[in-house]
């Protein structure tokens, strides 16, 4: 299997932009074209799923509410929130949907214990959780066998848009962050931690 591309993205990257890059990607690649994982910020922006219900957009301002082609509900995006987009040809690296979800909870769990932190995935509602307060959402797509999107890890943001919302479609959910949860780990180096995990959990090579 080719070594995975890592990209690390300087600054706020546009939400709608990024979407298009990984579109164009997926339709493009072949079947050696390498694996990637993008490492990036967004600026303030609601997305929403494709399973997304509009009673869940509470009071969103004068936020951007974007329409996109993951799965899952209705979710925030900020400063200060590690976005991690991941790319993979399920069927070179013999996973399905479900492993991927799975080894990209496992790898922020990983993370939270390295700073002392329970965290936990659940069943009926993808993501990491720290006493019921939502640190990590995911969402994924898969076109012609392969994924793009990923996963939002809360690091050091302003949370207060969540309440916009019913995060994740999710009426009451709490949502916490790192920092709240008293950790002083900054993005950049919280990118790289994760990252490690990644290259642990998922079968990448280089």
């Amino acid at each position: 299997m080719p070594p995975v591309v890592i990209r690390r993205l300087p600054g706020l990257t546009d939400y709608a932009t990024a979407v298009a890059a990984m579109q164009r990607f997926s339709n493009e690649r072949r079947a050696d074209t390498p694996d990637e994982i993008w490492l990036l910020e967004h600026p303030p922006v609601y997305t929403l799923g494709l399973n997304t219900d509009p009673a869940h957009l509470l009071g969103t301002g004068t936020i951007p509410v974007i329409q996109t082609d993951r799965g899952g509900q209705v979710t925030y995006h900020g400063p200060g929130q590690l976005i991690v987009y991941v790319m993979i040809d399920l069927a070179r690296a013999r996973l399905g949907i479900r492993q991927v979800v799975t080894a990209m909870e496992t790898a922020v769990i990983d993370l939270a214990a390295s700073h002392g932190i329970t965290a936990a995935a659940r069943p009926d509602a993808p993501g990491v959780y720290v006493n019921a307060a939502k640190l990590a959402s995911l969402g994924l797509r898969v076109r012609r066998g392969s994924t793009y999107h990923g996963l939002a890890l809360n690091v050091a943001m302003d949370l207060a848009p969540f309440r916009g919302i019913n995060p994740c479609g999710h009426a009451g959910l709490r949502v916490t962050s790192l920092q709240e949860l008293g950790i002083a780990a900054n993005l950049p180096e919280t990118a790289e931690a994760l990252l490690t995990n990644l290259l642990v959990t998922l079968p990448f090579e280089g």
